[in-house]
């Protein structure tokens, strides 16, 4: 199988010295990039250059355009299998810095500054693009809830399958409780303990669906 992966977190400059980021490590991509590759798969990984793990091989990105522009740059992308879209992105951009109520567009902001204060604003969702980028994979995306419970959580996954025509979503956090979920269309279909047994689930599932695909051809 020909299967991209993204994960770690992106970033979005404040100065050119200074960013918002979030607390993802990559950890689970590269759990998820060594499985497939281990199986003899052909995996391409992009990893957020904020990542605590890193994997040799792996390509960076910084903010969500670099990705974009990556997965823009993949070769032949309609021979791609599996897309699984683990990097968690930012939601929001900063449009403005000011400093003491004054716009600033200082390279580095002086630390002697009294008050900062950020205008954010929305950021497009990559993943509403993945089905035009890879019209032939399997695309699955993730969704990391804190608040509500279960059931919120799957009718999220189910949501964000629905408006960005993907084929599955993993759910994780408070919201969801232990381990990893599995989410279709029809909702939670399997549930894993750790990211470990997430991976080779994700592997057995897609080896599955890659095999039945070229019996049928």
């Amino acid at each position: 199988m020909r299967v991209v992966i993204t994960g770690g977190p992106s970033s979005e400059p404040i100065d050119k010295v200074r960013v918002i980021t979030n607390r993802s490590t990559g950890e689970l991509a590269i759990a998820l990039a060594d499985c497939f590759g281990r199986a003899g798969h052909q995996v391409t990984l992009f990893l957020g250059q904020g990542a605590i793990f890193r994997q040799t091989g792996a390509v960076a990105f910084e903010r969500n355009e670099d990705l974009d522009a990556l997965l823009e740059s993949v070769e032949r992308p309609a021979t791609v299998d599996l897309v699984l879209h683990a990097a968690a992105l930012s939601d929001f951009g900063v449009e403005r810095v000011s400093e003491e109520g004054a716009c600033t567009t200082a390279s580095k902001i002086t630390s002697a500054a009294r008050s900062l204060e950020l205008r954010l604003v929305p950021k497009p969702k990559l993943i509403g693009k993945l089905r035009r980028l890879f019209p032939s994979a399997f695309i699955v995306g993730w969704k990391l809830e804190f608040d509500g419970d279960r059931a919120d959580t799957i009718a999220e996954a189910k949501k964000q399958i629905r408006e960005n025509h993907t084929d599955a979503c993993i759910v994780n956090g408070p919201a969801f409780g232990t381990g990893f979920g599995f989410c279709q269309i029809e909702g939670l279909t399997h549930s894993v303990a750790t990211g470990q047994a997430l991976a080779e689930f994700l592997l057995q599932f897609a080896e599955s669906l890659w095999e039945a695909d070229f019996g049928e051809r």
